[in-house]
């Protein structure tokens, strides 16, 4: 199954890791990602922008 395209207001990464299942299946059980962790401590580095709203 592919990846989605990452939606808008979203970070890449977390998006990834949340519907790639390939990712994670090397690690074992109750076995922390390494690149999750880090990004959880640091925070999202990239959100994909939203579209400007034209509501006004």
């Amino acid at each position: 199954m592919p990846v989605q395209q990452t939606p808008p207001g979203q970070c890449p990464q977390c998006w990834q890791h949340a519907y790639d299942k390939s990712i994670h299946r090397r690690l074992g059980p109750r076995e922390d990602c390494p690149q999750c962790v880090d990004h959880m401590r640091n925070g999202h580095p990239y959100l994909v922008p939203k579209k400007a709203s034209r509501w006004w």
